[in-house]
């Protein structure tokens, strides 16, 4: 069992790094805005599901491998932003319908598959892990360092849906407040879509570089 003081410590440093708006809060805050509150919470449950696979990695000794590989590095950085900005996209295009709950793009499994893929490609999160969760483990504690490794990466996962769903829950009721009017939801879904392509192409920007 890895001492509660570096559990506290570990907790708190998670908190300090998760309120600050970074990629899953522009990605869960962009989803809450183009489609709702509801697509919001699922897009941050599939987006923490999605992280599950870095907890792995690192946990098992991969994470760090990965992390160290620039190709590999390059590669997520690529998937991931041309993602979102496909995802920002079709928000744009489709706009015009997001008023309506029979949208497309607002069933439950399509919805936890897309937060899925961000939060899988997302590779500031694999970074975090290889680089953080280390330093809270406790060689001597008894415990094998991969559960410790474990523990404090499906911690901060709880940390950050805690959080991430209470930005969902925010913005997506703010779009509630304006779907009186079907052309300031429609502006609205708009701003999302153009929001996730700036993470897209802030992303691809990113990768670009020597």
């Amino acid at each position: 069992m890895i001492p509660i003081q570096n559990l506290l410590a570990f907790a708190v440093a998670a908190i300090a790094l998760i309120v600050v708006p970074g990629p899953s809060v522009l990605f869960v805050v962009g989803r809450s805005i183009a489609l709702g509150r509801r697509a919001g919470v699922l897009s941050v449950v599939g987006n923490a599901l999605g992280t599950v696979p870095a907890v792995l990695a690192v946990a098992f000794g991969v994470g760090a491998i990965v992390a160290s590989s620039l190709v590999a590095f390059t590669v997520l950085k690529v998937v991931g932003g041309l993602y979102l900005v496909w995802l920002g996209y079709n928000a744009v295009r489709h706009r015009a319908r997001s008023t309506t709950i029979s949208h497309p793009d607002a069933s439950a499994r399509r919805l936890l598959t897309e937060g899925f893929t961000v939060g899988l490609t997302n590779p500031k999160t694999l970074a975090f892990f290889v680089a953080v969760l280390p330093q809270f483990v406790a060689p001597d504690d008894g415990a094998p360092p991969w559960a410790q490794l474990l523990l404090l990466g499906l911690l901060f996962q709880a940390i950050a849906l805690a959080c991430d769903s209470m930005w969902a829950v925010t913005a997506g009721t703010a779009r509630d407040w304006f779907s009186r009017s079907p052309r300031r939801t429609s502006a609205m879904s708009g701003a999302g879509g153009v929001m996730m392509i700036g993470l897209g192409g802030t992303l691809l920007a990113g990768a670009a570089k020597p």
